[in-house]
Order: structure tokens, then sequence, then C-alpha cells
């Protein structure tokens, strides 16, 4: 597998080496060894799986305790995958990176804790599936506004896009709870 550094520190693009023959195509979606060879040292305790149709857009989602570091991938269909640097401390505080990921190009991100993390499937659906560090804790969800100016989030978006209403009610950076040195440590 190929593993490149991102314009956010610590956010990796993976792309797994995909065996193709006439039945069709093989990949190992993950394997500890490997990762932790290629600096994701992490334990994984909850996978989560999402379907979405054409126009979803699902964000900027984080924890503010129990952080969740997230491995993702798409396993059918088409989507921007956007991730936003929360750590105070980082040098790309408030910064954005936006990548397409999809079933045809296999490409997976890893997400440490401390980033606010979405997407949104340009595909007529997608399933997007992705490995946590750290388990689901609603009293700690908090949700970055996705089209906050100050951060400027260039998504790909044409026509209505269906967004929950948790999504809709995110805060902007300037009133977001962000993260101090430790992504578990609430500012």
């Amino acid at each position: 597998m190929e593993v490149r550094q991102t314009e956010l520190p610590g956010v990796l693009l993976i792309e797994p080496r995909v065996f193709h023959d006439a039945r069709g195509f093989f990949l190992e979606t993950y394997s500890e060894r490997r990762y932790a060879a290629s600096g994701i040292q992490v334990d994984f305790v909850q996978d989560n799986w999402s379907h979405s149709r054409r126009g979803t857009l699902r964000g900027m989602h984080y924890q503010i305790e129990h952080s969740q570091g997230k491995l993702v991938q798409v396993m059918h269909g088409e989507i921007f995958d956007a991730v936003v640097d929360l750590r105070r401390d980082s040098p790309a505080f408030g910064k954005w990176f936006g990548i397409t990921l999809s079933a045809a190009n296999h490409r997976q991100l890893w997400i440490p804790p401390g980033f606010a993390h979405g997407f949104l499937v340009l595909s007529d659906e997608a399933d997007f599936i992705y490995k946590c560090t750290d388990y689901y804790s609603p009293e700690h969800d908090r949700t970055l506004l996705w089209n906050d100016p100050a951060i400027g989030i260039e998504w790909p978006a044409t026509g209505e896009l269906v967004l929950s209403e948790k999504d809709r009610a995110g805060k902007p950076l300037t009133e977001a709870d962000c993260f101090d040195r430790s992504p578990d440590c609430r500012s």
C-alpha cells in the first residue's frame, strides 16, 4: 500500500494494493501489522456503515471528549470527504482538506483524533464505512458548521443538499468547542 501525508498534519491518504484478474479484484481493507508500520498504531473499537443518496451531506462531526480516530472508505459509490483540523496548537488549525473517495479508486483516509469530519455523496447512492478508535459518545458529540465561510470548504455540490437538523445547526469555528494539546481535553 502507498501512504501519503496530506496537507493536514496526521491525516493520511492510503492507497491499498489492488489485485485485479478476470474474476474482479481483491484487496486488504485493514491489516494491523501493515497499518502500524505506516504509523497508524491504534486500537479500533467500533465499525460504522452509512448508506446515503446523492446530495446528502453528513458533517462536520467530532467528539470533544472520547475523540475518535477514523479510517474511512467507500464500498459503493463516490463521495467528497472533508476534514478540518480543530487542534488549537496545530499549525493547520481551522484549515481543511478534501478528497474524492470511491469504490472505484479504493482510497482510504486516516483521520486522527482532533479533527471534524464530513462527506458529500456525489453518486446516486453511496455506502461509506469507517473504523473508529473510540465509541460513539452522544454527550460529547459536536457539529462544526459545514459551510462556515471562515473555513471555506469547497464542496463540489450541485443542486439542493440533504442535511439533518443537527448538521444545519452546526457551530462556526469561532463558537465551536476545539481541542487543546490532547484531543481528549476540552479547551
